[in-house]
């Protein structure tokens, strides 16, 4: 029986020749399970440098935190072999099949690890399994940092930039995204210029070009647009529709707010404003219909921002481009100084609003990802530092391939 065990236990981790389970100590007490692993006497191993088969010259005792085995903490217990190679490479340490070098875990556990942090915080998983955080946040960012080195961005044509917020404060991450692939390719600390050639340096690292990337996609920043323009001459640059409608929003609000002071009625209706049409709750378009028919400012700025979302329904750029100059034409006419100037703003940046019409690319894509982003952190309650937030984004937005084994 004790043989059919070993021999269960062989195959439940995936062992194979020479390697086998020698010796098994399962305490109840103690909730552990402990797994001796080993090799027939006389086996020889490959030279780690020249592949060659080589005899082993000593061995050094290790140990590595496994899977749970029914709640069991469970551990693998090794004589790691040296071998002393007979065509002149030394003593060198083989790798053994269940561990990476220099780990303390299983393959198999780190591949939890990864798996787990996906939809809990570190801290969560790291009380879970009872390690400390810090042991797991080694884990993450060697995995990280090695799947990142292997990835392939030849492919990128079009790119999103947008900043988040790393914590409260003026403490920002920039994120660039493949708009094509829904990934994230590189996540920058600041939201500068210098963000921008830190990216490039980066895409060229993974076998990208900056010469090939077509279109970039990003908020109206001058930094920005100042990197995109030195950084990647040939790319067509195209503001996100996000942003643009941002920029009236906000001169909307503004409206509502200087002439509440005098109006009760706008009192408590900024969200009437602010919100598409078709996401407003009954009860507030009620509202917002009961206040269309009186001659407020507010009412006319809306008017102008709503008419604004057509422009993204015009058929190509032709159409669109004499949509805007109309629709600029009724927004600086409107004596309404923050919609006069929001369409100043618009006018400033004409040529990469009407881009959109070539690409039709958005950063709603990178807003989305944003989201997950920012749900991970909130559900940690921030993170310890800027290195560790990058290190969670790449896990959850980049679909890294750690090359780790599956889970069954």
């Amino acid at each position: 029986m004790l043989f059919n065990n070993h021999l269960l236990f062989t195959a439940a981790l995936g062992l194979t020749p020479p390697w086998e389970v020698k010796d098994l100590k399962f305490s109840v007490a103690e909730h552990r399970l402990d797994i001796w692993v080993g090799y027939p006497a006389g086996t020889t191993f490959p030279c780690p440098v020249c592949g060659k088969n080589a005899s082993v010259y000593d061995t050094r005792e290790q140990t590595w935190r496994h899977l749970n085995f029914f709640q069991h903490e469970t551990y693998l217990h090794a004589g790691v072999p040296r071998v002393e190679c007979p065509h002149g490479c030394g003593v060198k340490t083989i790798k053994v099949p269940w561990a990476r070098e220099r780990s303390d875990f299983t393959l198999l556990f780190e591949a939890y690890i990864m798996l787990l942090v996906k939809e809990m915080p570190v801290n969560a998983v790291a009380d879970l399994i009872g390690e400390h955080d810090t042991r797991l946040w080694r884990i993450l960012k060697y995995h990280v940092q090695e799947a990142r080195a292997k990835a392939d961005y030849s492919g990128v044509r079009k790119i999103g930039i947008d900043e988040t917020s790393a914590k409260k404060g003026h403490d920002y991450i920039t994120f660039f995204v493949d708009l094509q692939k829904a990934r994230l390719l590189f996540a920058a600390e600041g939201k500068g210029k210098e963000t921008v050639s830190a990216f490039t340096e980066d895409l060229a690292q993974h076998g990208g070009s900056p010469e090939k990337i077509e279109s970039v996609c990003c908020d109206l920043s001058p930094s920005f647009v100042a990197g995109v323009k030195e950084q990647l001459p040939k790319a067509e640059l195209v503001f996100d529709r996000f942003h643009i409608m941002k920029i009236v929003n906000e001169a909307v609000d503004e409206v509502r707010r200087d002439e509440s002071k005098e109006n009760e009625l706008l009192k408590k209706t900024r969200y009437l404003w602010l919100k598409n049409p078709e996401k407003l709750t009954k009860k507030q378009q009620k509202k917002l219909e009961s206040l269309k028919y009186e001659n407020l400012d507010t009412v006319k700025a809306y008017n102008i921002k709503l008419s604004l979302r057509s422009f993204f329904e015009q058929p190509d750029r032709k159409t669109g481009e004499e949509f805007l100059k109309r629709w600029y034409f009724w927004a600086t006419h409107s004596r309404l100084v923050p919609i006069v100037n929001a369409a100043y703003t618009i006018k400033d940046h004409w040529e990469g609003i009407l881009n959109w019409f070539s690409s039709r690319i958005t950063n709603g894509l990178l807003e989305g990802l944003n989201s997950l982003i920012q749900a991970a952190k909130a559900r940690a309650r921030g993170y310890r530092n800027k290195e560790n937030f990058i290190t969670i984004s790449y896990i959850i937005a980049s679909d890294l391939d750690y090359g780790l084994p599956a889970l069954r």
